[in-house]
């Protein structure tokens, strides 16, 4: 039980975090020490600011039902042993690692549609 315990909390973290982050850059966009950084991104303010209000719409939008999925997920683990509760529970947060990284994507799209190589608006 302990072992499901840990790896339960373990992967609410990715979710909880895109969640937390995606409220906090939809809310603050301007330049910050951390945030959503890329070459694109960080071209001027109005790019910065985009970028950081898109990926915080974008990971609101994932963050709740990849968490949904993944608290469900380990609910039905719930009694199993702890090779089952590993197995399952690193293919989980693997996806959510892939979830994440996978949301740069339509990120930069978005910053490539809006803006030019220079960062000038379109």
């Amino acid at each position: 039980m302990g072992f499901w315990i840990f790896m339960t909390t373990m992967n609410l973290l990715i979710p909880l975090t895109m969640i937390g982050f995606g409220k906090y850059f939809k809310d603050n966009s301007s330049k910050r020490i951390y945030g959503y950084r890329t070459s694109m991104s960080m071209k001027n303010e109005d790019t910065i600011q985009f970028a950081h209000n898109y990926c915080g719409r974008l990971w609101l939008r994932l963050g709740w039902p990849l968490l949904i999925l993944s608290l469900v997920s380990m609910l039905i683990l719930l009694g199993e042993g702890n090779k089952h509760v590993g197995i399952y529970g690193g293919i989980i947060s693997g996806i959510q690692v892939m979830v994440l990284i996978i949301s740069i994507i339509p990120i930069e799209l978005a910053l490539r549609k809006t803006f030019n190589k220079s960062g000038k608006r379109l």
